[in-house]
């Protein structure tokens, strides 16, 4: 008698790590899986220039949540203390997240990841809560939350003496939605791997202090995850979504900037690409600051690719300010002075820009002739989903 045995499924290979592909079935895995909220690690910040955090190896992870609860004490003595641009949200220099063999999936300050979770959750709202920005106490724009504190303003000046109350959170969007979980990351098996670096800025980039001023930030940072267990089917096998694709934050720097038009071609362009959204800050000054995004400072916005297309201008900054506020629930182009070109913001499948096709992609800004650019230099933060084992 001869016996024959069922071939075996065929393997798919997601993000690095090979699943049968029976296992993956989205319908299922929905109707099964149940959302968790953990604890991963907490830690004392005392001035270190960054921490490395090791997340369980379980689950899929769809986002990281990061909060820092501590207090900041001024003494200035015959000095004066005041905050920087960069005071309070780019307390964290960078997060860098690397994942089942793709480097530089996350690689974005602080304040970057603040306004991108205004930008994509637009029922969220910073209206109404109050921070004080430059000497002025300012109830818009600020990408605070009630439930947040700053302790001292940002941009400030003379502060006095004092025991400040800090209290500040940052969510990292691993998956570009936490519904469909496109670009969630598969920490199931042993053979998984992330790794989390928290870079944070030096006293100097926080804070400018007239000798002999001190200002010493000390607290605990807590970091936790949203993640969605992994079912077992009625055949015995796991169910997953369909996970082959990652999603990334890159931040770049552009410094060769000029008043008039500035074309800043996008890092990281290539086939297999999907862009979500472009966002962007210009910082300037002696001791440089975030412009606010007003037709004083900001000619026509736009992007452009191939040759000269230019599918979308807006007319100045201020054009593109209340194009935004309209978009978001929030001003952002007010206080820290944000720009952004959104084609995830009302039909993702319509409007998403192709990088294998629109070739050669670039940010274009233009600057007022009558503003005057000291040490100017463009932040900006290309959002893209794109196949694993594409470069990033």
């Amino acid at each position: 008698m001869t016996t024959t045995t069922a071939p075996a499924a065929p393997q798919r290979t997601m993000q690095g790590l090979a699943i049968a592909a029976e296992s993956v079935n989205p319908k299922a895995f929905f109707a099964l899986t149940r959302r968790k909220t953990l604890q991963e690690k907490t830690f004392t910040y005392n001035g270190q220039s960054q921490d490395v955090v090791e997340l369980r190896k379980s689950d899929i992870l769809a986002g990281i949540d990061i909060e820092f609860v501590g207090n900041l004490v001024t003494a200035k003595g015959a000095g004066t203390v005041g905050t920087t641009g960069r005071w309070p949200y780019d307390l964290i220099k960078a997060v860098k997240v690397s994942a089942n063999g793709q480097s530089n999936l996350i690689n974005v300050s602080g304040a970057k990841l603040k306004v991108r979770d205004l930008m994509k959750n637009s029922d969220l709202s910073d209206r109404g809560i109050t921070q004080t920005v430059n000497g002025v106490n300012v109830s818009a724009g600020t990408l605070a939350g009630s439930s947040e504190s700053w302790g001292v303003g940002s941009q400030t000046a003379n502060i006095a003496d004092g025991n400040y109350n800090v209290d500040l959170q940052w969510h990292v969007p691993i998956s570009e939605d936490e519904t469909d979980l496109v670009g969630a990351i598969f920490l199931a098996t042993s053979t998984s791997d992330i790794t989390v670096t928290l870079e944070y800025s030096s006293q100097a980039d926080l804070f400018s202090l007239g000798a002999p001023a001190t200002a010493t930030l000390t607290g605990t940072f807590k970091v936790s995850t949203t993640k969605f267990s992994v079912p077992v089917g009625p055949n015995g096998q796991i169910v997953v979504p369909d996970l082959s694709t990652f999603h990334s934050l890159i931040q770049s720097r552009y410094t060769a900037l000029q008043t008039g038009e500035n074309e800043i071609r996008l890092v990281g362009q290539g086939a297999n690409k999907s862009l979500l959204r472009m966002y962007y800050q210009l910082w300037n000054g002696a001791t440089p600051a975030p412009v606010p995004m007003t037709r004083t400072a900001f000619g026509p916005q736009s992007w452009r690719f191939g040759n000269n297309e230019t599918p979308e201008v807006y007319n100045d900054g201020s054009y593109l300010r209340k194009h935004m506020e309209r978009s978001y629930n929030s001003d952002i182009g007010a206080v820290f002075g944000f720009g952004c070109h959104d084609f995830a913001e009302e039909n993702v499948f319509r409007d998403v820009v192709d990088m294998g096709t629109t070739s050669e992609l670039r940010l274009v800004t233009t600057l007022q002739n009558g503003f005057v650019l000291t040490n100017p230099a463009l932040e900006y933060v290309t959002e893209v989903v794109f196949l694993a084992g594409t470069a990033a």
